[in-house]
C-alpha cells in the first residue's frame, strides 16, 4: 500500500465514525417511530418518573406504623397496611428508587466494561483475545444469581457490592457479543491504516471501532437492563440486599407474602411495578433491534 493510500484510508476513519454515529442515530429514529417503542418508553418513563416523584407523594413514612398489619384499604392507608402495619401506597412510592438505580448503574457498569472488553479481544487477537474469552469464560460458568450471591453472601450486603457484582454478571455477556460485531471492523481498511500511520491503541478502539458497534451495543445494553432489574430484585427479595425498615419493591414482596391471601396489594404492587418495567424494557430493546436490523421502517408495529 502507497503512502497516499493510507493517507486516504486514515483520512477515510473520520467519514466511517460520522457515518455509524448517523446510523445509530437514524436507528433510534426508528425504532421510535415503533409502536412496540413508544410502548415501552410509556411504561418505562411512567414508573422513572414514579419513583422520581413518587416519595413527594407519599401520605406518610414508609416506615411510619399507621395501624394493625395486614389491614384492607382505608381513607388512613389507600391501598391497606402492610404485615407490620405501615402504609402500603407509602412504601411502594418510595421503593422504586432503589431497583430503578442499581440496575441501571449495574447495567452501565457492566456493558461498558464487557464492551471495551470485546473491543480490545477483537482489536488484539492473538493471545490477548484468547486470556480474555477464557477469562469470560470462567465467569459465564457461574449463573449470574448464585455469582452475585455468592459474592454478596461473602463480602456482607452493601448497596455498591449489588451494582459490581450484577455488572460482573453481564461484563462477559457484552464482551462476548461487542466481539463477535468487532471482528469484522477491525479488518477494514481504514483500521489498518490508523496502525500504520501510529495511531493508538485507544483511539483505534474509541474513536474507529466503537462508533461501528454501536447498534448491536444499544441492542445489549437493553437486555442486559432487563436482567439487572430482575436481579437487584431477586436480591433483594432473597434478604441480601437493602435491609428493613427501607422501603423496596423487592423486599415488600419477601416481607409480605404470607399475607398474600389477606392483603394482596401489599405484594400485587411492587410485583406489577416491576413486570411493568421488565416488559416496558423489553418493548423498547425489542424496538431497537428491529430498527437495527431494518426491519419495520415502512410501517409501525
Amino acid at each position: 500500500m502507497s503512502f497516499a493510500g493510507t493517507a486516504d484510508d486514515v483520512a477515510l476513519a473520520p467519514i466511517e465514525a460520522v457515518h455509524a454515529r448517523r446510523q445509530w442515530l437514524e436507528t433510534l429514529r426508528s425504532a421510535a417511530r415503533l409502536r412496540r417503542t413508544r410502548l415501552g418508553l410509556l411504561m418505562v418513563g411512567g414508573l422513572v418518573v414514579l419513583a422520581v416523584v413518587g416519595p413527594l407523594l407519599a401520605p406518610h413514612s414508609p416506615s411510619a406504623f399507621v395501624g394493625p398489619g395486614l389491614t384492607s384499604p382505608s381513607k388512613v392507608a389507600l391501598l391497606g397496611t402492610d404485615s407490620l402495619g405501615r402504609d402500603v401506597l407509602s412504601r411502594f412510592l418510595h421503593g422504586g428508587r432503589t431497583v430503578i438505580s442499581l440496575a441501571l448503574l449495574a447495567t452501565i457498569l457492566g456493558v461498558g466494561v464487557g464492551a471495551a472488553v470485546g473491543m480490545f479481544a477483537a482489536y488484539a487477537r492473538g493471545l490477548v483475545d484468547g486470556i480474555l474469552m477464557r477469562t469470560s469464560d470462567v465467569l459465564l460458568a457461574f449463573p449470574q444469581i448464585v455469582l452475585v450471591l455468592l459474592l454478596v453472601t461473602g463480602a456482607g450486603t452493601h448497596l455498591w457490592l449489588i451494582v459490581v457484582t450484577v455488572a460482573l454478571g453481564h461484563a462477559p455477556r457484552t464482551a462476548r457479543v461487542i466481539r463477535a460485531a468487532a471482528m469484522e471492523i477491525v479488518e477494514r481498511d481504514f483500521i489498518k491504516a490508523a496502525e500504520v500511520m501510529g495511531e493508538s491503541r485507544w483511539r483505534i478502539v474509541f474513536g474507529g471501532i466503537m462508533p461501528m458497534v454501536t447498534s448491536p451495543l444499544l441492542v445489549e445494553f437493553g437486555l442486559r437492563m432487563v436482567y439487572s432489574i430482575a436481579l437487584v430484585t431477586a436480591v433483594s427479595f432473597l434478604g441480601f440486599g437493602l435491609q428493613p425498615p427501607t422501603a423496596d419493591w423487592g423486599l415488600m414482596i419477601n416481607e409480605n407474602r404470607l399475607g398474600i391471601i389477606q392483603q394482596p396489594w401489599s405484594v400485587v404492587m411492587p410485583v406489577l411495578a416491576i413486570g411493568l418495567l421488565t416488559v416496558g424494557t423489553n418493548l423498547i430493546t425489542d424496538g431497537v433491534a428491529r430498527a437495527a436490523i431494518g426491519l419495520d421502517r415502512r410501517r409501525s408495529a
